[in-house]
C-alpha cells in the first residue's frame, strides 16, 4: 500500500470514528454550530479555528487539538465545514 493510500485510509478511519459521535450525541453538531456562530466574527482564520476547537474540546466529547498545526485533515475538515455552513446561513439573512 503507497503512503497516500495509508494516509486515505487513516483520514476515512478517523472520519468514521467522528460522525459515529455525532451519531450518539447529535448535541455536539449544533453546540459546535453555536459556538462557530459565536466565533466567526473574530481574529484571523488561524486563531478563529483555534478558538473554535478549543472551545469545541472544552465543551463537547470531540477533542481537536487548539493548535491549527496539530489539526489532523478531519479536524480540519470539520471545522472548514463548520464555518462554511454558518456563512451560508448568515448569507440567507
Amino acid at each position: 500500500m503507497s503512503s497516500s493510500e495509508i494516509q486515505k485510509t487513516r483520514v476515512i478511519n478517523e472520519l468514521r470514528g467522528f460522525i459515529r459521535k455525532l451519531l450518539q450525541d447529535p448535541k455536539i453538531l449544533e453546540q459546535s454550530l453555536d459556538i462557530t456562530r459565536r466565533h466567526l466574527a473574530e481574529g484571523s482564520r488561524d486563531d478563529l479555528m483555534a478558538r473554535i476547537a478549543n472551545e469545541i474540546s472544552e465543551t463537547t466529547s470531540v477533542h481537536i487539538p487548539e493548535d491549527p498545526a496539530e489539526h489532523s485533515e478531519a479536524d480540519k475538515l470539520f471545522l472548514e465545514l463548520l464555518r462554511e455552513v454558518v456563512n451560508e446561513e448568515q448569507a440567507l439573512y
